[in-house]
C-alpha cells in the first residue's frame, strides 16, 4: 500500500520541436497536446494512460514534477500525514493540474533539493492502445528515473523513511537503487555535486524493439550517449540517448521482478557488458 508506481515527469523545456522529433520520429512515441494557463503542453503517450512526459515551453531545461501514482485516498492522507510529521510543507493541486493529470486527487511537496514532488490517486485511461512504429509493440511505459543531487542522506531519508520505498541495492560511493512495487528499482539516488536528473528510461516490450529504436536513432544521428549493454544489478538490455534538454534518455526492456525477501546488496561493477559512455561516467566505481 502507499505509492504504487512512477507516474509522470513534466520538464520544462527550451526545444519542444527537438523533443517532439526525437519522441515521434526515433522514439515511435505519440504525441498529444493540452493547455496549462497560456501555455500549450506536449504529451507523450507512452500507454493506455493520459500522459507518462509533459514538455512545457520554457526559457530553461529543468525538472517540473515528479509524479507518484498513490494506491488510495486514505493512503493519500496516511503519507500526508508522515510528510508533515517529517517537516514537509504539503499543499493541493489546483483543479487545472489535476485535469492535466488525469487524477481525482492531487497534492505536492518540494524535496531536499528544491524538486516538486506529486503524489496523485487515479490515472485517466483515454485510449485502448497507442499507435506503436513497424515490427513491434515499442515503448510500453515509463520505467524509472535516476535523481543526481549533493543531498542523498537526505533524499534517502525521504524516499526510504518517509515514503516507505524499499533499498534494491546499492554501489559504492555513492548510488542506491529504490523500489516501490515488484519492480526492481523506480528511482536511484547518485551523488553528485548539483542536483539534476541524470536520466529517464523508457521501458520497452523486447530486445528488439530496442534494437530497431537504436536503428532509428542511428539513422537519424541523435547522439547515442551511451551504448547499448546490460546493467549489472537489474539486468535489463538498454542504450541511452542525449535528449534536448540534455540529459539522457535510457532505452530499455527486460529489467527484473524482487520480492520481499530480496536481500540488498553491494552489486560491485556496473555493467555485465557494453554500456560505453562516450562522455566520462559521472557514477563511475573508483579504480582500485
Amino acid at each position: 500500500m502507499g505509492i504504487r508506481k512512477l507516474g509522470y515527469v513534466g520538464l520544462n523545456v527550451t526545444d519542444v520541436d527537438a523533443w517532439t522529433a526525437l519522441l515521434g520520429r526515433t522514439l515511435g512515441i505519440g504525441v498529444g497536446h493540452a493547455k496549462a494557463g497560456t501555455d500549450e503542453v506536449v504529451l507523450a503517450e507512452l500507454d493506455e494512460f493520459k500522459y507518462r512526459l509533459a514538455l512545457y515551453p520554457s526559457t530553461e531545461d529543468s525538472p517540473r514534477e515528479l509524479g507518484w501514482i498513490v494506491d488510495t485516498p486514505g493512503e493519500l492522507d496516511r503519507l500526508t500525514r508522515r510528510l508533515t510529521g517529517a517537516g514537509f510543507t504539503v499543499a493541493d493541486g489546483t483543479a487545472e493540474e489535476k485535469e492535466l493529470r488525469g487524477a481525482t486527487q492531487l497534492r505536492w511537496f518540494t524535496d531536499p533539493v528544491g524538486y516538486r514532488v506529486e503524489l496523485a490517486v487515479g490515472e485517466a485511461k483515454v485510449r485502448l492502445g497507442v499507435e506503436r512504429p513497424a515490427g513491434g509493440p515499442g515503448v510500453t511505459g515509463l520505467g524509472h528515473f535516476v535523481l543526481a543531487s549533493p543531498k542523498v542522506r537526505e533524499l534517502r531519508e525521504l524516499y526510504e523513511s518517509v515514503l516507505e520505498f524499499k533499498l534494491t541495492d546499492y554501489r559504492a560511493p555513492g548510488l542506491f537503487f529504490f523500489r516501490c512495487n515488484r519492480t526492481h528499482h523506480s528511482i536511484a539516488l547518485a551523488s553528485a555535486e548539483a542536483p539534476s536528473i541524470h536520466h529517464l528510461e523508457f521501458e520497452h516490450a523486447s530486445i528488439d524493439d530496442v534494437g530497431r529504436a537504436y536503428d532509428r536513432a542511428k539513422a537519424d544521428d541523435v547522439p547515442i550517449s551511451i551504448s547499448l549493454g546490460r546493467h549489472m544489478n537489474d539486468k535489463a538490455i538498454s542504450f541511452y540517448v542525449r535528449n534536448p534538454s540534455g540529459f539522457h534518455l535510457e532505452i530499455g526492456c527486460g529489467g527484473i521482478e524482487v520480492g520481499d525477501d530480496w536481500v540488498p546488496h553491494d552489486f560491485g561493477r556496473s555493467d555485465e557488458w557494453g554500456h560505453h559512455h562516450a562522455d566520462a561516467n559521472p557514477f563511475a566505481a573508483p579504480k582500485s
